[in-house]
């Protein structure tokens, strides 16, 4: 099982309620009716994001207390989310249909799961589901950043085009530190978690890797560098895409990165329309665009072995969320930067199991692993990913074609 990972002078029972009170917050300037909204079928309505988090304690953590009982047994169907194991669920294209149970019902059952948990951890019951409760709290913070992209994209729909949050005030003039390769390590290194601190399953075993001597570009691809991708024909041009990619072009219509608007000197944000910082790195990129533009540009996608053994030497800091999500920020500094938050990293690998792999036992195990087909690793966390919550293993993945969480890329050669 992981194992726990609180910050400093934290007890369990102070993280829990910091984690569930931040995503409460996050929904603060958001109304019933937004909550509600699903823009895809791969987003899902605030408030679902609400009660699922809420559901995973009482099924995973306080369904094994006798004296617990559930506020209503019908919502296991409701809020279970993939756990085949545990029952069946609503189908999940069809969350935003979910306008009973209301956001107040909603809100009583997150206080109801609450109040149970604060009054096992007061018993000091939580021997055993220490682990199960940290696994939630992450669970959670992953729902965060969730919450916020689904969001984003459930306002970039209406046609009022409403904002999340104010949008901060920048300065006048933004530089950024100019591209640069740097040697990576090679030869044979060790990447998987190392044993301490909390890790999912997938970013186990630490094992060994064999790298190729490469180099990696010191910072995230800039809005100016992309758009000069743009402008270059990059989307017109059928050799710099895969052929799943280009087909993917064709009938989608795209033509520039998610949320840019047709002026390329715009783009739709937390905030609202805003002008794109030519300097901030460019996001909500699909891998094909991403491979795309490396091909473009002269240069490939990292591995993620290529990626972790130079974040591994790196503290874990960053444009991550802490309070409210920042916009992705123009890279300042010597040396590798922005490897931690500001954008997700398209990695050159497939989402597959390390060699020894072993999910979680039972229920849990279908956390991670039954997704290793067909997707792409990225590594480093966003502007939404919170605080605390990512590290040099971390493995995150997502399908070739989206687009709408905060992704972008950095470029990588051989050497």
């Amino acid at each position: 099982m992981p194992q726990l990972s609180p910050l400093a002078g934290d007890t369990l029972a102070q993280r829990y309620r910091r984690v569930r009170q931040q995503t409460v917050q996050l929904c603060a300037g958001l109304t019933a009716e937004d909550m509600m909204v699903q823009s895809m079928p791969d987003a899902s309505p605030a408030k679902w994001h609400l009660a699922h988090t809420t559901w995973f304690f009482e099924q995973f953590v306080l369904a094994r207390d006798p004296r617990y009982r559930p506020r209503n047994r019908a919502w296991n169907y409701l809020f279970n989310s993939y756990y085949q194991s545990v029952g069946p669920m609503h189908a999940r294209p069809q969350r935003g249909l979910l306008s009973r149970p209301t956001l107040e019902e909603v809100l009583a059952y997150r206080r109801h799961v609450d109040q149970a948990l604060d009054s096992m951890l007061a018993r000091g019951d939580e021997t055993a589901s220490a682990a199960v409760i940290e696994l939630g709290l992450q669970h959670e913070q992953q729902h965060q950043e969730l919450l916020l992209t689904d969001i984003q994209h459930a306002f970039w729909n209406n046609p009022l085009l409403p904002a999340y949050l104010q949008a901060a005030a920048l300065p006048a003039a933004t530089t950024s530190a100019p591209l640069q390769y740097l040697p990576g390590a090679e030869g044979v290194v060790e990447i998987g978690h190392a044993g301490e601190g909390f890790a999912f399953d997938n970013e186990t075993p630490r094992h060994r890797a064999l790298l190729a001597p490469h180099a990696l570009a010191n910072r995230l691809v800039t809005n100016e560098e992309y758009a000069a991708f743009v402008h270059d024909g990059g989307y017109r041009e059928p050799s710099l895409w895969l052929s799943d990619g280009w087909a993917t072009v064709q009938n989608e219509g795209w033509q520039r990165p998610l949320y840019w608007r047709p002026d390329l000197a715009s783009a739709f944000s937390l905030s609202g329309v805003q002008a794109l910082d030519p300097n901030a790195p460019v996001c909500h990129l699909s891998y094909f665009e991403a491979d795309a533009f490396a091909r473009w540009a002269g240069a490939r996608l990292p591995t993620e072995a290529e990626w972790e053994a130079a974040a591994a030497a790196l503290p874990v800091q960053g444009n991550l969320l802490d309070g409210m999500p920042r916009p992705p920020q123009a890279a300042h500094g010597t040396g590798l930067l922005q490897m931690y938050g500001d954008a997700w990293e398209w990695t050159a690998s497939p989402y597959v199991a390390y060699p020894g792999f072993r999910p979680l036992p039972g229920a849990l195990g279908e956390y991670n692993g039954k997704f290793m087909c067909g997707q792409w690793v990225l590594r480093g966390g966003s502007c939404a990913t919170p605080l605390g919550h990512v590290r040099a293993s971390y493995r995150n993945f997502f399908p070739s074609q989206a687009r709408w969480q905060f992704v972008g890329l950095r470029l990588a050669k051989d050497r």
